[in-house]
């Protein structure tokens, strides 16, 4: 299962933030620096509509969701490169993660303690991102010394990596990650087999308080430090930014469904802000869901971007990719729109695909097979 991590500067909000992800009270979140040292995993479900709908629709006994893995890493502090505060342990666990979150304290409180004295969520970014681009370059500069003197015997795979590297290098030194460098595919490639930081995709959390929650969802561009945190992320990383109140969220862990959405709804606010965190980071770790329902269950299976009918098939069980014969595939606004997979097949909106099918976010399939 892939995961992604929570990271950001001591005190920002990210194990309260893992406790709402994972509706769980697993993170301690205290008013001190590194109240978390090991990091803590939790498996989130993936909010998804659909799957009530189909299952009203199908009569379903159950329904399945999607699920990804969320990971609460220790915080970072300025030196951390060079092994300050919990600095190695940290890009340690960071490495690890498929993706990145970063938490953005978007909030003024007198009562809990900022790392540095003052909210300024730019530089509390730039101080991240910085140790990142600083450990990647340390990590480069170590492998182009070794890479070098292949190089030069005429180790083709080693020229490749060592022209990779002084790619990077003047990139990271610049302020950039490693993710927005324009590579071509064989670039890329090889630069997977660095397992740098800078090179995993990024989402921003930008953690409001309570009374801000409403006003910043509706209209982030209204809240000063939302604005500047979204326009850094795109500008910087190509990446999204969502409005979070972790504490509020917090707050809800114990809170059936329908309580959760009256509380949200008394603040004014439609929709979780954990919830649109949750799926933004399903699909920026390339992930997608494809449908089943049936009276038995509905459930969403996870497939990866790009994924063709037999490989999907095969998310459900090996024989049913070994032998994979065709896929019956309805998309679901198709499929609700109609009312039932008979109309869909009458209208010509049920399709019969093949091998080369490439699966879309959406498609309702019933898979052919025989072994």
């Amino acid at each position: 299962m892939l995961q992604a991590g929570i990271v950001g500067l001591p005190n920002v909000g990210k194990s309260t933030l893992f406790n709402a992800v994972t509706r769980t009270r697993n993170a301690e979140a205290a008013n001190y620096p590194f109240c978390t040292i090991d990091p803590n995993q939790g498996v989130v479900t993936v909010p998804d509509e659909r799957l009530n709908v189909l299952s009203d629709m199908s009569g379903s006994q159950k329904v399945i969701p999607a699920a990804i893995e969320f990971v609460d890493i220790a915080g970072l502090v300025e030196g951390a490169s060079t092994g300050a505060g919990l600095g190695n342990k940290f890009l340690a666990n960071i490495r690890e993660v498929d993706a990145v979150v970063q938490v953005v304290r978007c909030f003024e409180n007198d009562d809990i303690i900022h790392e540095l004295g003052s909210v300024d969520p730019l530089r509390d970014i730039e101080i991240i991102n910085s140790e990142l681009m600083l450990a990647d370059m340390a990590a480069l500069e170590k492998r182009l010394g070794t890479r070098e003197k292949k190089a030069k015997t005429g180790d083709k795979e080693a020229k490749r990596e060592v022209d990779l590297i002084q790619k990077l290098l003047p990139h990271l030194d610049a302020g950039k990650p490693a993710l927005t460098l324009e590579l071509s595919d064989e670039e890329k490639n090889v630069m997977r087999e660095f397992f740098l930081l800078t090179a995993k995709r990024t989402i921003f959390a930008c953690n409001v308080s309570e009374d801000e929650l409403a006003d910043a969802i509706d209209n982030p561009d209204g809240h000063s430090l939302v604005k500047k945190v979204r326009d850094y992320a795109s500008d910087t990383h190509g990446a999204e930014a969502i409005v979070i109140s972790a504490r509020i969220e917090e707050e809800m862990i114990d809170l059936e469904p329908e309580e959760a959405a009256e509380f949200l709804s008394d603040m004014g606010v439609k929709d979780s802000g954990v919830s649109a965190l949750i799926k933004s980071v399903y699909h920026l770790l390339g992930l997608r869901t494809y449908l089943t329902t049936g009276e038995k269950e509905t459930r969403a299976w996870t497939i990866t971007e790009g994924t063709k009918a037999p490989g999907a098939a095969g998310v459900i069980h090996g024989d049913f990719e070994r032998g994979f014969i065709a896929a019956e595939v309805v998309h679901y606004k198709d499929l609700v729109e109609l009312g039932s997979t008979a109309k869909a097949r009458e209208a010509g909106k049920l399709r019969i695909e093949g091998k080369d099918y490439v699966m879309t976010d959406g498609d309702v399939v019933e898979f052919r097979f025989n072994v």
